[in-house]
């Protein structure tokens, strides 16, 4: 197994005030009609949770309804396909973990398509959290890991897919702890995979904090492990201990999530959302307090910051995917070398 390097890089609002753009000498956009913003995932889950608290900031400002839809399906596939099918004339835009649609070529669920298609706004950073049901033989997780060791297949996992940070969560484990094998259960989405495991459909889950808070919170998830190098804090619970705890080696990136608009969307349409992502987004108390309610991190950015911030994770989610076995494609096809952990451009 190769030498591990612990990626950790965090942006905060105050950090994101600095983002430049090129666009700011466009002329403001003023849209004439709702905005379709497609959420690639089921309800309830990490990505609609956010965006349903992003949308109304943005639909103030705009003047104009920010209408979110669920379009679950394929990891997320079938909903981005959606928004690279639509006319790219600011009206339709997605929302997910920016790792997936960075990713989504390698993994071979969509063709021709990188994060460049992008132009990234970034809300909050999550975190996966290992949990089994509230009655679970498990009480700790050495004791989970040594189970997945020696019990492989009949260890089910509920996840949002293979591709979903909890699909890409349970892999990671796998990989830095020598390899053990599960059984995955997937659903439409991080909530109703969290569901599931509450109800005792599946032994664990590996889906984010934000999509458990709430059961973890009312006793129906036990939380063993936090995929970090810290505890992670959620009022009324005990701290949830850090991965390292176990598997001190463990490759950690933040997991960041937002709204993406078609890069070659008109320039007025880009301008006009960074500045209210710079002036709305970057101090909105509502966003905070979601992130704090919930067990994200606030984290707001945009453009070109925004998409520094994401490589980490993107590149240790193609990589990772070559090491299993996983990927369709190779990931120099969008510009990242996994002999060296960077990404060289095309």
């Amino acid at each position: 197994m190769m030498n591990r390097r612990r990626l950790f890089v965090l942006a905060t609002g105050a950090s994101a005030l600095l983002a430049g753009t090129s666009l700011a000498g466009a002329q403001e956009w003023k849209p004439d009609r709702p905005i379709n913003l497609i959420v690639p995932w089921g309800a309830g889950g990490s990505t609609d949770q956010v965006t349903r608290v992003t949308a109304p900031i943005l639909a103030e400002a705009l003047g104009v309804d920010v209408v979110v839809v669920n379009q679950p399906g394929a990891s997320g596939a079938i909903g981005t396909q959606e928004v690279l099918n639509a006319p790219h004339d600011g009206y339709t835009w997605t929302a997910n973990a920016i790792a997936n649609n960075a990713t989504y070529s390698v993994s071979g669920l969509l063709e021709d398509t990188d994060i460049d298609d992008w132009h990234i706004y970034l809300s909050v950073a999550n975190v996966p959290v290992v949990s089994v049901p509230a009655n679970s033989e498990f009480t700790d997780f050495g004791q989970l890991l040594e189970a997945l060791k020696a019990r492989g297949q009949e260890i089910t996992v509920a996840t949002a897919g293979i591709t979903s940070s909890g699909g890409t969560a349970i892999a990671a484990l796998s990989d830095a702890a020598d390899g053990f094998e599960y059984n995955m259960i997937t659903y439409d989405g991080g909530g109703p995979a969290a569901i599931a495991t509450a109800s005792g459909e599946a032994m664990m889950t590996t889906q984010l904090a934000v999509e458990q808070t709430e059961l973890i919170r009312g006793g129906r998830l036990k939380a063993l492990a936090v995929l970090s190098d810290q505890p992670l804090v959620l009022e009324g619970v005990d701290p949830i201990p850090p991965i390292t705890e176990w598997i001190p080696d463990m490759d950690l990136a933040p997991d960041y999530f937002g709204i993406f608009i078609p890069s070659d969307a008109p320039a007025e349409v880009l301008a006009t959302v960074d500045k209210i992502w710079a002036e709305k987004v970057l101090n909105s108390p509502e966003l905070k307090t979601y992130a704090e309610t919930f067990g994200a991190v606030f984290a707001p950015s945009y453009g070109a910051e925004a998409r520094a911030l994401a490589m980490p994770v993107v590149i240790l989610e193609a990589c990772s995917s070559v090491e299993r076995g996983e990927a369709v494609n190779d990931p120099s096809t969008i510009g990242i070398d996994c002999a060296t952990r960077t990404e060289t451009g095309l």
